[in-house]
């Protein structure tokens, strides 16, 4: 599994258990505001970030994409 795939996976994870949402429902979600493309363009910055600071970047991002 390369790198990437495997921040997604993280990403997810700490999403749901944050949110208290499936994982089926988290990767619809992330599907429905492009979260998971977001997350492959930036991820050379954002992997190394912590995990809340992520939940709280992906919240940011989806508002703003639903504000659009």
């Amino acid at each position: 599994m390369s790198d990437t795939m495997l921040f997604k996976t993280f990403c997810i994870e700490q999403y749901k258990l944050e949110h208290h949402l499936s994982g089926k429902d988290t990767v619809h979600l992330f599907f429905q505001y492009g979260v998971m493309d977001y997350l492959q363009s930036f991820y050379d910055v954002l992997h190394s970030m912590g995990a809340r600071y992520l939940v709280e970047d992906i919240d940011l991002y989806i508002e703003a994409k639903q504000m659009a």
